[in-house]
């Protein structure tokens, strides 16, 4: 019997929008997000999915996108699981700042390798390894073994918190899913096994 797990980045936030460094800061959707999260909920309904676990972070861009996904679903009166283990990447001292702003302080080549190298954190943040470490040992903690008793599991989360998660379940590089960029609001879909190990990644109709 093989599970399936739905992996959705939240929709655009007020940040996204505006350039800036994100990380653990707290802004909400934007109108774009708001509808990116209702489109990737009417996707999910078109194509018969109706997930029964529910996991997202402990911030608000990500709670909003899993509401307005359950909104378009249907779904009502669940269980949400919220936990600071599935935020997203913590910036450190970048924190808020424009990206461009950051490259007239630090140097283009220093900011990109903050945030294109996958164990280098920013000052007083996270690095990608950072984040896998935290992120991981929640998913093969609580969610991966129900997705491999067979249900479906929708995470709601961040870039960085579910590039860690793909990282594991496609048995990626750190150079592969530095490469690897998760669309806000678009749904990545698997079907996993009882070993845990990935069966088939599900693409979805635009």
């Amino acid at each position: 019997m093989a599970g399936t797990l739905i992996l959705v980045r939240h929709g655009q936030s007020e940040w996204n929008l505006k350039n800036l460094f994100t990380g653990w800061k707290n802004p909400d959707l934007t109108e774009q997000g708001i509808e990116e999260a209702k489109k990737a909920g009417r996707q999910l309904k078109a194509a018969g999915y109706a997930p029964t676990v529910f996991y997202t972070s402990a911030l608000r861009r990500a709670q909003h996108t899993l509401d307005l996904i359950l909104d378009e679903l249907g779904i009502v009166n669940v269980v949400i699981t919220r936990n600071q283990a599935l935020n997203e990447r913590d910036y450190g001292d970048l924190s808020g700042l424009n990206k461009d702003d950051a490259r007239q302080k630090w140097g283009e080549e220093q900011v990109l390798l903050w945030r294109r190298s996958y164990d280098v954190p920013p000052p007083g943040g996270e690095s990608l390894k950072d984040t896998a470490a935290r992120t991981l040992p929640y998913y093969n903690r609580f969610i991966k073994p129900q997705v491999e008793d067979g249900a479906t599991v929708l995470v709601a989360a961040h870039g960085n918190s579910l590039r860690s998660m793909v990282m594991a379940i496609e048995e990626l590089t750190p150079d592969e899913i530095l490469k690897r960029e998760l669309a806000t609001g678009e749904p990545v879909i698997y079907r996993i096994g009882k070993s845990g190990r990935l069966k088939e990644k599900v693409a979805l109709e635009a």
